[in-house]
């Protein structure tokens, strides 16, 4: 499909209501193999930022591959294992600490370049959800809502979006009453409650507000306490 093809498909889907499905038209025109790559847990309270790379086959992909945030946890955990079965993926992780001492944009782009660094083999060329790039040197184009536009793209936002649920999970046995299984760091009502009877963890990202309020209102309380 060209360019002008692709566009006026777009075009025709916005027009009927129907959402865009990803497809292979951004990866056409590329020297291949192109990974794709894009990031989950960028506005979370709490846990890593997790970013995927993915070089898909040209033959033998699972059905359904989508945005993750258009799928249901199942959903996206079949397909995790499905494309992990079938195509090159790499995984990177910005720690919390990394987060707080670079803040969450530089930490993404680094969660980004070892996710691409992780694949085993050399993309030639690499499409990037959003509107940034890493500052590296690979041939790779920024593509806004690229996890909607572009297979690649699409399949690395499912395995990033399933390995840092699986993270969260995890850290709700280690730090029961927070309910980080069910909300994954993000601030809901649930969570913003936790977080101010019970004060930060070591997963908190102690550079976003709503976790350095919590820790002055803990200090101060102490202080109160302590006087």
């Amino acid at each position: 499909m060209g360019l002008w093809a692709t566009r006026w498909a777009w075009c025709r889907s916005i027009w009927s209501g129907a959402e865009p499905v990803p497809d292979r038209s951004h990866e056409q025109g590329c020297p291949a193999p192109v990974a794709g790559v894009d990031e989950a847990g960028r506005g979370p309270l709490a846990g890593p930022v997790v970013a995927a790379a993915v070089i898909l086959p040209d033959h033998g992909l699972p059905d359904g591959i989508d945005d993750s945030k258009r799928l249901t946890a199942a959903r996206r955990a079949a397909l995790a294992d499905a494309i992990r079965g079938c195509a090159q993926v790499g995984l990177g992780v910005a720690e919390v600490e990394e987060i707080d001492r670079l803040n969450i944009l530089a930490a993404t782009m680094l969660a980004m370049t070892r996710a691409v660094d992780a694949l085993g083999m050399q993309p030639a060329f690499v499409l990037v959800d959003g509107n940034r790039l890493p500052r590296w040197d690979r041939p790779a184009r920024a593509l806004v809502g690229g996890d909607r536009l572009s297979l690649s793209i699409a399949a690395a936002s499912i395995i990033a979006k399933h390995e840092r649920d699986q993270m969260m999970i995890a850290a709700d046995r280690l730090y029961p009453g927070y309910g980080f299984a069910a909300h994954k760091g993000y601030g809901s009502a649930v969570h913003m409650a936790a977080l101010r009877s019970l004060g930060p963890t070591p997963l908190h990202r102690t550079s976003f507000a709503p976790v350095a309020a919590a820790l002055r209102a803990g200090r101060a309380g102490e202080a109160v306490a302590s006087g």
